[in-house]
């Protein structure tokens, strides 16, 4: 299985503003956006951590997933949530042809924790001998950041905020989350059920 995050959260969509104002950095001195590259960088950073420990996706972004074999012949999960649209199927030959599955064929299962893409027959197309299946498909809360539930919002600034403070602490370096950010994305954990069922 391969994961590819094919589109990325635009500079301007980043709430740079907003971060500023939550470390109560200062304004109108002439050179209020000298640091907004670092404060991007940190938010970016801040919304990855957050999007691995959940499995959720928080701006809209478009991706793509390639497997060698289905899971389940009747549903395929998708390996992060929330799914919006899946916008293509395709089988992939060993030899790299590329052949698009009908959309009538199968159908998204929308689901906050284990959203998959069900067939809407029997069973899902059978993948190519040495080949590969692709589906692309959007994910995210939001495409815009007031899009995103508060306690989310408040996570990634919280975080964003504790790596531009500890930045020059290299003690750090095998990675942490303050207690704050960790019980307000709890509940956006993927729930698991026994060895690995609820997937």
């Amino acid at each position: 299985m391969m994961l590819i995050e094919e589109t990325t959260v635009a500079d301007d969509a980043l709430p740079v503003e907003a971060f500023k104002a939550h470390l109560r950095l200062g304004s109108g001195f002439g050179q209020d956006t000298v640091q907004e590259p670092v404060l991007r960088s940190f938010l970016r950073a801040a919304m990855s951590a957050i999007e691995a420990r959940t499995g959720k996706v928080l701006m809209q972004r478009s991706f793509s997933l390639s497997l060698t074999f289905w899971r389940d012949a009747e549903a395929q999960p998708l390996p992060v949530a929330p799914v919006t649209e899946v916008t293509r199927v395709a089988l992939v030959a060993r030899d790299g042809v590329q052949t698009d599955v009908a959309e009538a064929t199968y159908w998204l299962e929308r689901d906050s924790q284990h959203p998959k893409v069900r067939a809407a027959r029997a069973c899902l197309p059978q993948v190519p001998t040495a080949g590969a299946v692709l589906i692309a498909f959007d994910a995210g809360y939001s495409a815009a950041w007031d899009g995103l539930p508060s306690d989310l919002q408040q996570a990634v600034l919280m975080l964003a905020a504790h790596f531009y403070e500890y930045r020059d602490d290299t003690g750090l370096s095998a990675g942490c989350m303050p207690f704050g950010v960790s019980s307000m994305i709890e509940r956006y954990k993927i729930l698991r059920l026994g060895m690995g069922a609820g997937q």
